[in-house]
């Protein structure tokens, strides 16, 4: 009897531990299965809707909100419910902003017979903005629009080893040279190379700058105000006791932030600096007027004097039609203050605007889309880029139609002139900055060439002038114009350009063989009308030939943006 006590006691012992058993069992399957729960909720929405019909979530718990890493970028914040299902496409990957960006069309300048129109006329141009503006293109993976691409403007974002004047009596050399064209061999290359007077740094005259800064919302993005304030704060370092700095801002108004500042309080222009924020709307026209009125109130007589405008163009408040703001500017810059424009950002950038109005402004555009090129507008180029040696600068070019039959100007579409405008001092033209670079191409065809693009006349014999000296000695003859930066009555600088250079057999220089690389390349980003099979492998390999010593590594990285370019055009093929 003892012995069945015994042995019911413990099989009833033996139950009551297995129910302990798995009473603690369930309640660690429980806890295990909430965060469960949570889990799936972040990784598949069709199991999450499956657990949360389970009942296993209390249909009051708290709402937990988070935010997606992959949207926080973009700012995008979603709000996460544990246990129901979420539509993380559309929060990872937002539909992409309508891009309105905005360029002025140009055709490319026409194939021109010298017996019929002999003279080419136009001015000069030391903006770059287009080249930083279309690298930023490549960078992203995308093909720039063909009307973003002006290739005087790639020319003269790089540096040559050109002769400058000996003072500053005259304000720049101007020479030429002549090779084979690499994409045509039947034509020639004629290359006018420009290159400003050099002030030496301790010379630099005192300048009155008047930072005129967008500070609208669409001003917001890394790539834009945040550039633009670690930009201006390396130029602080630049800025001499005797230089005075203000801060114009805009938005939905004009306001100012920092009255004329001498160069030596750098605390005071750098907090400034620091102060500098984005939202509302753009009032340009209203800024740009508070910016010239400001300059005119610190004005540095003899000195330097200019108005540094940095935004995306994305005018809409106030006045926003092109030629009010291009009318404004002309009429301020009477008094003696020019406008440069620095553009920034994507998707609604207005790149006809920023050129159109610095071209007025007697000022130069350029584009800034890296901490690098901040640098180089704002501290390496500073000098170039706001001490004018010469203005209203025209070149016009006769061709000897006894021996040239035809030539094209390569780029220079927006700065054509009438040739009855070289000789009118009234008529505004570019401008070059001190120690400035400025590159020409035309390619040429000779009379009796090979390289012809049009038919020889019925009833003219090529390469004859009736009743006129040939002078086959010369097959072009080059004029320049300029004033200087306070003059009002223009020196002209005339040059003929000896027929021996075409028959001269020696390999081109370095800065040839660069600069019809570059040329090339414009033309090919343009449509390559003019290129025949010569095709970005060959624009690579004649860059590569005029890199050079190349200490500021500008030349290698075009040659990797046309490597880049040629890489795109493979995956496109292929795909």
């Amino acid at each position: 009897m003892r012995r069945q006590i015994l042995i019911t006691h413990i099989l009833l012992s033996s139950a009551l531990i297995l129910n302990a058993c798995g009473a603690e069992h369930n309640q660690t399957a429980d806890m295990q299965a909430a965060p469960k729960v949570k889990a799936v909720s972040e990784t598949s929405s069709n199991d999450a809707a499956g657990i949360a019909g389970t009942g296993v979530t209390a249909p009051d718990a708290p709402v937990e909100t988070r935010e997606i890493e992959p949207a926080s970028a973009l700012g995008i914040t979603a709000r996460a419910v544990p246990g129901q299902p979420e539509n993380f496409t559309a929060n990872i990957y937002p539909t992409q902003s309508l891009n309105t960006e905005i360029y002025a069309h140009s055709d490319d300048n026409p194939i021109k017979r010298a017996a019929e129109e002999s003279v080419s006329t136009f001015s000069i141009d030391v903006d770059t903005g287009s080249y930083a503006n279309l690298r930023r293109f490549l960078m992203n993976g995308q093909k720039p629009p063909a009307d973003a691409v002006r290739v005087e403007e790639m020319l003269n974002y790089f540096s040559y080893d050109y002769k400058g004047p000996r003072d500053a009596s005259i304000p720049f050399r101007a020479d030429a040279d002549v090779m084979t064209t690499p994409w045509n061999p039947n034509t020639k290359l004629l290359r006018l190379a420009i290159k400003g007077y050099q002030t030496p740094l301790d010379h630099r005259p005192a300048a009155n700058l008047v930072f005129l800064i967008d500070v609208s919302g669409s001003m917001q993005d890394q790539d834009k105000l945040p550039l633009l304030k670690a930009g201006m704060k390396m130029l602080v370092d630049q800025l001499d006791p005797e230089d005075k700095v203000s801060i114009v801002t805009y938005a939905g108004s004009a306001g100012l932030l920092l009255a004329p500042t001498p160069g030596s309080e750098k605390e005071t222009i750098r907090a400034a600096i620091d102060g500098l924020d984005a939202g509302g709307s753009t009032a340009g026209g209203e800024g740009i007027a508070l910016a010239y009125a400001k300059a005119r109130e610190a004005k540095v007589e003899g000195g330097i004097n200019r108005i540094l405008l940095a935004t995306d163009g994305d005018f809409n408040v106030g006045v926003t039609d092109i030629d009010a703001l291009k009318e404004m500017i002309e009429e301020n810059r009477k008094s003696g203050i020019a406008l440069s424009t620095l553009g920034f950002g994507e998707g609604n950038y207005n790149d006809a605007l920023m050129e159109q109005i610095a071209d007025v402004g007697d000022g130069s555009y350029g584009y800034i889309d890296s901490l690098n090129e901040a640098k180089r507008q704002l501290v390496d180029g500073l000098q170039a880029n706001i001490e004018t040696i010469a203005k209203d600068v025209k070149v016009q070019i006769e061709f000897n139609p006894a021996v040239v039959a035809e030539y094209r100007l390569i780029g220079y579409e927006n700065r054509a002139l009438s040739r009855e405008d070289f000789n009118n001092d009234k008529k505004d033209a570019g401008e070059i900055g001190a120690g400035h670079n400025v590159t020409a191409l035309y390619e040429i065809a000779l009379v009796g060439s090979k390289g012809l693009s049009t038919d020889p006349l019925r009833y003219q014999d090529e390469g004859t002038t009736p009743d006129l000296p040939t002078k086959a000695e010369e097959f072009a003859f080059l004029r320049i114009r300029y004033k200087a930066p306070d003059g009002d009555a223009s020196k002209l600088i005339e040059t003929p350009l000896p027929t021996a250079w075409l028959a001269r057999d020696r390999p081109p220089v370095t800065d040839d063989n660069f600069a019809a690389a570059v040329a090339a390349f414009g033309q090919y980003l343009k449509g390559g009308d003019r290129l025949g099979s010569f095709g970005l492998g060959e624009i690579a390999s004649l860059a590569r030939a005029g890199r050079g010593q190349d200490e500021s590594g500008e030349r290698a990285e075009f040659i990797n943006l046309v490597e880049l370019t040629e890489a795109l055009n493979g995956t496109a093929a292929k795909n």
